[in-house]
């Protein structure tokens, strides 16, 4: 296995000067294929970076396959899917809507105050701050590709975009608007009852119509386009050597695609990760509330990964305020339930697709790397 490693390095390093030919990507992927589930060091870690770059900037099909666990439903990373269409004149209402503060009870609050674009359609703040300078107790979810989420908000209470425009409206600790209140408004202070007719035609506000214009606009709302996209359209060149083993890392050892597949970087699916602080002071029942199940203790959506270098901090707590930090609870199997709890056999152990990961600085620096470009 040694020798193998040591010819894989030699011929990888000879595709990097633009030598390379079958015969050398095959080595490496049989090396790729062979590494184990921790992290490499030394020559080993250096064989492995060259056959990364190799590899993966060759065709898909060649790359090696990832590391998920059974009955884990994935999909390959893959361009961007196209926004859905929307009616033009119903977007520019919904972005005027969307920065108007006149939808708060105070007026001094828009969706946009939580939703800032050069933080990704977030706020960068732990927790998001709304009336009164009252704090929730989760964090603003950016809206990247919010267009593609299935069910909306951190536990996914919401089913489709015009009911969840609405709540954080109503909601007495966010914008603190009355909904039939906020429809009177906007019919008879504003010039927004002749908008609404250009939009929809005749029949002026309505709050059906309100949730409809913000959906409008939030579903054409996305990340920036970035080298990632670039690469994986076809310019494999896109990437650097230290971002492509970034890549490989994501695919296999670091197990990020048990959740983070496909076009946008997520499954959508809800999972108790260990940062629920179940039967602690800041506990949050998560998927739970929404659906009673006891097996949806604690959990929460998983976010598209695209934009993430904007959308920090992380978590749905806002508790780690960089990428490094969580690859660091990722890489040591997340927070586990505390021993000598008084209720420890009631709080449940993170998801099994939670484990140490082992991975080395070097392999954490490289995963990070890869991360920024999306």
């Amino acid at each position: 296995m040694q020798l193998l490693r040591w010819m894989a390095a030699a011929l990888c390093a000879a595709a990097m000067t633009g030598t390379v030919g079958a015969d050398t990507t095959d080595d490496c992927r049989r090396l790729l294929a062979s590494a184990g589930s921790t992290g490499s060091a030394g020559s080993d870690a250096d064989a492995q970076r060259r056959c990364a770059v190799a590899v993966y900037r060759g065709p898909t099909a060649g790359w090696p396959s990832p590391h998920v666990d059974a009955g884990v439903t994935w999909q390959e990373l893959a361009p961007r899917t196209p926004l859905p269409a929307q009616p033009p004149t119903w977007v520019a209402l919904g972005e005027q809507l969307f920065f108007d503060r006149r939808l708060s009870r105070d007026r001094d609050i828009s969706c946009a105050s939580c939703h800032q674009p050069h933080l990704g359609f977030a706020d960068a703040r732990k927790v998001a701050l709304g009336h009164g300078g009252a704090a929730g107790t989760r964090q603003t979810p950016h809206l990247y590709g919010v267009a593609f989420v299935p069910q909306l908000m951190w536990d996914g209470r919401a089913a489709d975009l015009e009911t969840q425009a609405l709540m954080p409206i109503a909601n007495p600790i966010e914008m603190a608007m009355d909904l039939p209140a906020l429809q009177q408004r906007l019919s008879t202070e504003t010039d927004y009852p002749a908008r609404f007719d250009a939009a929809f035609g005749p029949g002026g506000v309505t709050l059906r119509r309100l949730g409809e214009a913000l959906a409008a606009f939030e579903r054409r709302i996305e990340a920036p386009r970035t080298r990632f996209d670039e690469f994986i359209e076809g310019r494999r060149d896109a990437l650097t050597p230290q971002e492509l083993h970034g890549l490989h890392l994501f695919r296999t050892q670091a197990r990020c695609m048990n959740c983070h597949s496909g076009p946008q970087l997520t499954q959508h699916e809800f999972h108790q990760i260990g940062m629920s602080f179940i039967g602690r002071r800041q506990e949050d029942r998560g998927r739970q509330a929404v659906t009673t199940r006891p097996q949806d203790l604690g959990a929460m959506r998983t976010p598209s990964l695209r934009g993430v270098r904007r959308t920090a901090p992380y978590f749905h707590q806002g508790i780690t305020p960089n990428l490094h930090g969580v690859l660091e609870l990722y890489n040591t199997g997340m927070p586990q339930p505390p021993k000598g709890h008084a209720k420890a056999a009631e709080i449940p152990p993170p998801s099994p697709l939670i484990r140490p990961l082992k991975l080395t600085l070097q392999d954490m620096q490289d995963l990070e790397a890869f991360l920024n470009t999306l």
